[in-house]
């Protein structure tokens, strides 16, 4: 999404500051046109001949050097950019941004541009929790400004808690959804997706789960949204930000996804089984943890819910689209599922194929339908996926008069 697009990419004065040269070798990579501004606080952490040498650009810090007489540098890269990304914002930079200072290139640049600006705060914990830095994110909010949120963890300072930077891939992530391509052409439809692992408990500290990290699912609520649709996102625990505009509704097992998806399933017009959802829990949960003991320990499983099934036998007007993720006879195991499940479509990947499955970034999908038709797909990010079953979704309601 991110190629051939003009990205301006500032850098504030911040020990992170080191993964902003990351993250502009990560976007050069993606094909995006980088150009880089630096504070003169920045220039103490990083020099801008790193940037320089990652961009392939030349690195502005100065509001007074016009090496172009025939144009204003601030201006002339405010009106470039597609798209801007703050890396990393210190409480310095957002309370200037917020109070409307423009005493620097950064901010002059910022206070210019009509391109949408991301910001990715970072910084000490207690600094981060202070009402003046909060009030002046809630104030950028307003403004339009765009966070990709800090995470919490390990400082530079010793502290550990909210105020890390947000990791490359997942400032690339935010800025790849910017660019989705609006059609709108699920305007008023109502959309539930299910995304991520379940968890089954063992005792208090113990549970089986499995590898899913939620992104396809994900990556289809934000493309949903982009195209008109009311989106409800039933997801298991991930560590990825909710989608922005979309409901969530968070759950833990299978039988909570069960409940929370036939809760809504009569509403719906589209539902996208994308969870990775467990097929067998413990038969016994402990209330304490269980010590160790000499020997095995036997846990004795039961069947969950078939959810998918479930819904397939309930149906009446909805699309109901469901995952294969296999690791061997990939056609006919997908093609079994269409038809016991009483799917619509299917989307399978094998799981033992590089580029395919759980936890990366990118899939290799072959959609099957109810009426025959098969679409192979290459290796593409799970947002251009999402984007492909969604047009998908909405040739067979087409083809089958379904509208």
């Amino acid at each position: 999404m991110l190629q051939e697009k003009n990205l301006l990419l500032c850098v504030s004065g911040g020990i992170a500051a080191f993964k902003a040269a990351a993250l502009t070798s990560k976007l050069v990579q993606e094909g995006a046109n980088v150009r880089v501004i630096m504070t003169e606080s920045a220039k103490e952490f990083i020099t801008p001949l790193t940037f320089q040498a990652l961009s392939r650009q030349p690195v502005y810090d100065c509001t007074f050097v016009e090496p172009n007489p025939e144009k204003i540098a601030h201006i002339d890269l405010a009106d470039w950019a597609d798209v801007v990304v703050v890396v990393p914002a210190t409480a310095n930079i957002m309370a200037k941004l917020a109070s409307g200072i423009a005493d620097d290139m950064l901010t002059t640049t910022l206070l210019a541009t009509k391109a949408p600006i991301f910001i990715a705060p970072a910084m000490n914990v207690n600094m981060y929790n202070h009402p003046a830095v909060q009030k002046n994110m809630k104030i950028l909010q307003e403004y339009g400004y765009v966070f990709i949120d800090s995470e919490d963890g390990f400082l530079a300072c010793g502290w550990t808690g909210k105020g890390r930077l947000a990791e490359p891939e997942q400032i690339i992530h935010a800025l790849n959804e910017l660019f989705i391509p609006i059609d709108n052409v699920f305007e008023g439809k109502h959309i539930v997706i299910t995304a991520g692992p379940t968890q089954e408990n063992i005792d208090p500290v113990r549970f089986f789960t499995n590898y899913s990290s939620g992104k396809m699912g994900y990556a289809l609520a934000n493309a949903a949204k982009k195209k008109g649709a009311k989106v409800t996102l039933i997801s298991g625990p991930v560590q990825l930000p909710p989608p922005v505009g979309v409901n969530v509704i968070s759950i833990l097992t299978a039988q909570e996804m069960y409940e929370a998806v036939l809760k809504i399933y009569d509403e719906a017009d589209v539902v996208i089984k994308s969870a990775a959802v467990a097929d067998y829990r413990p038969k016994e949960i402990f209330d304490q943890k269980r010590k160790k003991q000499p020997g095995v320990w036997k846990i004795e499983m039961e069947r969950t819910i078939d959810i998918l099934k479930t819904l397939g036998e309930k149906k009446n007007k909805q699309i109901l689209v469901g995952f294969a993720a296999e690791s061997e006879h990939l056609e006919r195991y997908a093609l079994e599922k269409l038809e016991k499940k009483n799917l619509d479509l299917i989307v399978a990947n094998n799981i033992s194929v590089e580029g395919a499955g759980f936890k990366g970034d990118t899939n290799i999908v072959t959609i099957f339908t109810k009426d025959k038709q098969k679409y192979e797909y290459p290796q593409l990010s799970k947002e251009e996926v999402a984007i492909k079953i969604l047009e998908e979704i909405q040739a067979f309601i087409e083809r089958n008069k379904l509208v």
